[in-house]
């Protein structure tokens, strides 16, 4: 998520004649006569796994040379190598609005022919069919890796007094007041740190807010103000439960604060057990849902697309050999050698080992009951986190009131070209506003 806000932004200004430029590269051959299929894939922190990956490869291939390609800030890198006409065969990057710019700059090359993708969870399908601006013909992504988010929580500390894992909105705040009266503090937030407001947000948004309603709102058929209301109040309800100023600490504050021992529960994703195990090697981590409604049935996993593939415009020369590759990184135990390396969540179906610190949200995983990240669609202009955090300093009456009439405002501000685009489409193919299904909350469809 962290990552995910700081790479907006990354596209450039008169990319409309991508496809054309990218038509013209071949089907270059290594030194070795190989055929060589080029990966540049934005995490670095997993770069000892696809080394190791890469290595696999091309000791079980003789006619294709694997390069994978981890650099520190991929998405400058690509940047720079866009402008010298120099593209990698397949990108790896998040489902966010990065995805949403590529897709929308026709750079990408439509892979629905891939077999693979019957493998594929529906949900992580469904994610990126939701970033696309307006609906498009194709698939142009594999998702490969998931996070989740959700509430960490100390199982010693659980177990110790006998609490159970909440299933609803009010069964959560019965176990906040019930860890109160233990006097332990029942949550622990790095709210200094703007992006750390998104966490709980969007772990809250997925039960209370439709998966699609940056979509509707594009199209004029939905208000933020309306959208967001309940899940404004619930967020701002979770700091009855915090330290006294959760804006004094930072995450890295949070973590420790969490990894001593000082809370019960942290609202985060999995991304941040390796910061708190780094404090306390041995604490007893599990995690659950965010039940922010009272219907169980409408609670789901906050889970995004965390690492997903995409063939660059123009490489259908190709395609076999691409697809040869994305085969072997879909092969059961190179799946499980990242999600050894990366405590990740597959997009693919199978029986995968997870992490132990996802036991809690295993049977969402598995039931794949998932919803993504409302803020993969913000963009990073409109700084979302900040007006989140302010909204929570805010302590006057009409507070939820003045957060969402901002909300609206600012992302007419940000997305008014978009908004004009996807509404003139919408003009045009009426057909396709009336088609569209209206997502409930947690982005089941209706």
């Amino acid at each position: 998520m962290k990552t995910h806000a700081k790479a907006a932004g990354i596209l450039l200004a008169g990319m409309t004649a991508m496809t054309a430029l990218l038509s013209g590269c071949g089907a270059n051959k290594g030194a070795n006569g190989k055929t060589v299929v080029e990966i540049v894939q934005y995490k670095p922190e997993a770069v000892k796994a696809f080394d190791a990956l890469e290595e696999k490869f091309n000791s079980t291939h003789d006619d294709i040379e694997l390069v994978i390609d981890s650099p520190n800030d991929a998405m400058t890198i690509l940047k720079t190598r866009f402008i010298r006409e120099d593209y990698p065969e397949i990108i790896g990057i998040g489902g966010d609005i990065n995805y949403s710019n590529f897709l929308d700059s026709d750079m990408l090359m439509d892979v629905s022919d891939y077999p693979g993708l019957a493998d594929i969870k529906e949900s992580y399908l469904k994610i990126n069919e939701e970033l696309e601006f307006v609906p498009t013909d194709g698939t142009y992504a594999v998702p490969y890796m998931a996070n989740a988010a959700g509430v960490l929580y100390n199982r010693d500390i659980f177990e110790e007094h006998g609490w159970t894992i909440p299933t609803t909105l009010d069964e959560f705040y019965e176990l906040c007041d019930d860890i109160q009266e233990q006097e332990i503090l029942p949550l622990y937030f790095g709210f200094r740190d703007t992006w750390t407001c998104l966490a709980p947000w969007n772990a809250i948004c997925v039960d209370l807010a439709p998966s699609d309603i940056c979509s509707q709102v594009n199209a004029g058929t939905a208000t933020f103000a309306e959208a967001y209301h309940d899940a404004a109040e619930v967020t701002k309800s979770l700091l009855a439960y915090a330290e006294s100023d959760p804006y004094a600490y930072s995450y890295n504050d949070a973590c420790t604060a969490f990894a001593r021992g000082e809370s019960a529960m942290y609202v985060i994703g999995s991304y941040a057990v390796p910061q708190i195990k780094s404090v306390n090697p041995d604490i007893n981590i599990d995690s659950f849902v965010f039940p922010a409604s009272n219907d169980a049935q409408q609670n789901v996993l906050n889970s995004g697309n965390d690492l997903q593939w995409s063939v660059m415009a123009g490489k259908e020369d190709k395609k076999e050999a691409i697809y040869e590759v994305l085969d072997f990184l879909y092969e059961d135990e190179n799946i499980q050698t990242y999600l050894d390396d990366q405590n990740a969540v597959p997009c693919k179906n199978g029986d995968f080992t997870l992490p132990s610190m996802l036991d809690g949200m295993k049977s969402y995983i598995e039931e794949d009951r998932m919803a993504d990240y409302q803020d993969h669609h913000y963009p990073s202009e409109m700084a979302v986190d900040a007006m989140i955090q302010t909204f929570l300093m805010d302590d006057s009456e009409n507070a939820v009131d003045t957060f969402l009439e901002r909300f609206d405002t600012e992302w007419v501000r940000y997305n008014r070209d978009l908004i004009s685009k996807v509404q003139k489409f919408y003009e045009e193919h009426p057909d396709l506003l009336a088609d569209e299904p209206d997502s409930e909350k947690g982005g089941e469809e209706q």
